[in-house]
Order: structure tokens, then C-alpha cells, then sequence
């Protein structure tokens, strides 16, 4: 039995749900795949999955074989790699988590771009507004914004986006232009989850805080993006979040001449192994694009 080779199988396997699924994936038919992970499992003495007639799932050993496997296969890649010259193009699966709202206005029109010089690469974009367990969800790269949770986490700042007070000129016109961050308070306020939200605003050396209040509450950046369009209220986001709509005008800035803390974009990579040469070449990627997009380009 080819030890590499039923490892890769078993991967396919575990990612794809099923052994028809991973016969698809690896262009072989079902009882090859069937046959070489029940070897597998044979070779090692351990039972690596749960068969039923309605799914197929790893077993507690199962799922610690399928993380070490991963990281051994991917380190394969690597070491080839290394080997052929960096200037190769990328091959196989590059999974990535982010944020729906930066994905979309973001990563996904600039996607084609990535693509196109690596031609032999599949990416598979999870898009989600939760910090999900990298290694559970077989992540190669997570884009977050703002602090990080994880103290120990493998990250690289990617980017830096000014906070905006934003709101619509059809919201303004009927509620009125707040002059300063005090008078915040007498606006509707769109917040995420929760009934109030403090701001520190600064301006020559003097910070005033407000503590903002929204009668509408949204569970996602993308609804706030959604209800500030809709007229609904003002909302403090990130300039990336309106990009499109700031340079048209279809929202306006408030209190320009106050600062708010800016937010930071991280490429962040599973703890415990080195960031593949796929997940790094698209983190610099999408930085690249950032940085074009600061400077006009």
C-alpha cells in the first residue's frame, strides 16, 4: 500500500463526506477509494471512520489522523515546491475564511485576477462573520479585522482602514447633519448585537466618548452595510465597508474632522504548522490590492 497516497485518499475523504464524493475529487471510482482507506485503516489497526448508510464520519483517532495527515501532505507540497523554484504556479485547494462583506467588495471581484496566474489551484471561500477554529474547519487563511483573539495566533497585518461616522444624504436629510459626536445621540444608531456601543472620538489632541444607542440591532456587518443604504440610520464602520458608495456618494462621511480608531485586516494562519506557500502568496495578494486601492490604483 502507498502509505502518501492512502493518506491523501483518506483527506479527500474526510473533507468531501463520502467515498463518492473523494472518487469524483481524485477522478478514481468509489471502490478504489472504499478500499484504500478500509487498507489504511488495516495498516494502522485503528479505526479511522464511522460508516452509516446516511453519512460517513471521522472517529475521535479518525479526526487526529485526518489534522496530522493534512499538515503532512501540505508540508509535501511544500518541500516540492521548494524543489521545482518558488516561481512554479500554485496547485491543489487553497481554503479560506472571511468576512462577508470585505469578501464581497474586496477578494471576490479581484479573485479572477489570482486565479488567472494559477491556473491549477481551486480556492474554497468560507465566508462567515464568526471566528471559526481554524484547524477544525481545515482553514490555510483566515482574514479578520480588529484585535485578534487568539494571543498566540500566526498572523500578518495586511492593511489599515480608517472608522467613519456614515450615512446616507436621504437619512441626513430628514434627521439632520450632527456637528459634533454629542449630538450622535439624538441619531437612530445602527448597532451589531447589542443595545449600546461607546466611541472614543478624537480631534487636536482632545478625545470626547459617547455612548451610542440603536433602536435597530443586525447580527452581521453585512446588515448594517444593508440598513445604512436603506436610509434607516448613521452607523460607525470601516471606510472598507462602504468603498464603492464613499467614492460615488451614494454615503457621506460625518464629522470629518474627528478621528475614530482604525480597524486592521490580518491574514491569520493555523497555530502549529507553517503557513503554506499558497495561503501566504494570496494573503500578499490581497494586500497588494489594498494597497493599490489606498493609493487610487
Amino acid at each position: 500500500m502507498d502509505r502518501f497516497q492512502a493518506m491523501k485518499t483518506f483527506v479527500r475523504v474526510v473533507e468531501a463526506g463520502s467515498f463518492s464524493a473523494a472518487a469524483r475529487l481524485l477522478h478514481v471510482g468509489q471502490p478504489a477509494v472504499s478500499k484504500t482507506v478500509a487498507q489504511l485503516e488495516d495498516e494502522i489497526q485503528v479505526r479511522l471512520l464511522m460508516r452509516s448508510t446516511k453519512q460517513l464520519t471521522p472517529t475521535e483517532a479518525g479526526q487526529r489522523f485526518y489534522e496530522r495527515a493534512k499538515i503532512a501532505l501540505q508540508e509535501a507540497d511544500e518541500a516540492e515546491l521548494a524543489a521545482r523554484g518558488a516561481g512554479k504556479a500554485l496547485t491543489g485547494q487553497l481554503r479560506i475564511s472571511a468576512a462577508p462583506t470585505f469578501a464581497r467588495l474586496h477578494v471576490i471581484p479581484r479573485l479572477p485576477l489570482f486565479l488567472a496566474e494559477h491556473p491549477e489551484l481551486s480556492v474554497d471561500l468560507v465566508l462567515d462573520d464568526r471566528q471559526i477554529d481554524l484547524i477544525a474547519e481545515g482553514i490555510d487563511l483566515s482574514l479578520r479585522m480588529g484585535k485578534l483573539a487568539e494571543s498566540g495566533a500566526v498572523a500578518r497585518r495586511l492593511g489599515q482602514s480608517a472608522r467613519s461616522v456614515v450615512a446616507t444624504p436621504a437619512y441626513l436629510a430628514r434627521a439632520g447633519l450632527p456637528a459634533t459626536p454629542a449630538e450622535l445621540v439624538g441619531h437612530e444608531t445602527l448597532l451589531v448585537s447589542q443595545p449600546t456601543q461607546a466611541w472614543s472620538f478624537r480631534r487636536d489632541g482632545t478625545e470626547t466618548s459617547v455612548v451610542l444607542r440603536g433602536r435597530v440591532r443586525l447580527s452581521a456587518a453585512e446588515g448594517i452595510r444593508a440598513a445604512v443604504l436603506a436610509g434607516i440610520g448613521l452607523a460607525i464602520a470601516s471606510d472598507w465597508m462602504f468603498t464603492p458608495e464613499l467614492a460615488d456618494g451614494r454615503v457621506l462621511r460625518l464629522l470629518a474632522d474627528w478621528s475614530l480608531p482604525a480597524v486592521d485586516l490580518w491574514a491569520v494562519f493555523p497555530t502549529g504548522r507553517m503557513a503554506s506557500a499558497k495561503a501566504r502568496a494570496f494573503a500578499g495578494f490581497v494586500e497588494m490590492g489594498l494597497a493599490e486601492r489606498s493609493c487610487g490604483g
